[in-house]
């Protein structure tokens, strides 16, 4: 079907409209609320102890979620794309199971499971805290980022098939020679570009994240708390706002960096 000049350019207009009111708007309103009183005030809100703790406490639970996420999250893609077993069907809706749930009922099932009176409560009796600690922060965190490494690495293992593994296989190669040599080299840029995911997502969750932290500053709070609590509770417009541009900073180099691994991994 043929569409006119005027029509596409209208389609254009129109996308580029809702795109500017979406986000150039918002981004261009905070980046100057940000910037207007000078570039050291902005310096000085993100060094306060408050927000140096806030950013590596982001970083430590991006630190601990990734690894885990890849190393289940690969293992999980093969056991679906290799595997035939009982409960396949199972396991696939359960991959994709925190893109329907809401991150709020994460947390809810969280603190119902490893709250005090739940049914782990035993550990939090015990004296080791995963609810309103960083162990519940984590463990909501892998949650919400569970399906991206599996979603990016199954389709490239769909792909590469396993004539390479059989070979590999008949040649004498065991089980983890295969992986190492043959299955982790060709699904690297689907790896590497489920894991930029996996990061990005992790920096700016909140729901679930705010449910099972205590949001003490400099003992369970996040970048995405603390923009919370400078907003809300402490009406510190400014310092929300100088919180919200450091996160969006840090957001924008995983989105640069998304870009350039899905330009290399379109042209391999």
């Amino acid at each position: 079907m043929k569409v006119s000049r005027g029509t596409r350019l209208s389609l254009r207009v129109v996308a580029l409209g809702y795109l500017f009111v979406l986000l150039a708007v918002p981004i261009g309103v905070i980046l100057w609320r940000t910037f207007e009183p000078g570039l050291s005030e902005f310096v000085a809100s993100i060094s306060t102890p408050a927000a140096r703790s806030a950013l590596n406490l982001s970083l430590l639970i991006v630190a601990i979620t990734v690894p885990i996420n890849v190393v289940f999250g690969v293992a999980t893609a093969i056991a679906l794309v290799r595997g035939r077993f009982r409960g396949r069907g199972l396991l696939q809706a359960v991959v994709d199971l925190p893109f329907a749930v809401s991150p709020i009922v994460v947390g809810v099932a969280l603190i119902m499971l490893w709250g005090a009176g739940g049914w782990f409560g035993a550990l939090d009796r015990a004296g080791f805290q995963v609810i309103f600690g960083i162990p519940g922060m984590v463990l909501a965190t892998i949650f919400v980022t569970l399906p991206f490494v599996v979603r990016e690495v199954e389709p490239v293992l769909h792909e590469i098939g396993t004539e390479q593994e059989q070979a590999a296989s008949t040649l004498g190669a065991d089980g983890w020679q295969t992986f190492w040599r043959i299955t982790l080299p060709a699904i690297r840029w689907g790896l590497t570009y489920g894991i930029v995911l996996t990061v990005a997502r992790a920096l700016g969750e909140f729901g679930a994240v705010i449910m099972v932290s205590s949001g003490f500053p400099g003992v369970s709070q996040t970048l995405t708390l603390l923009v919370h609590s400078r907003y809300i509770d402490d009406h510190n417009t400014y310092g929300a706002y100088a919180a919200a541009t450091l996160l969006m900073g840090i957001a924008l180099v995983v989105l640069l960096l998304m870009t350039v691994l899905d330009r290399k991994r379109s042209d391999r």
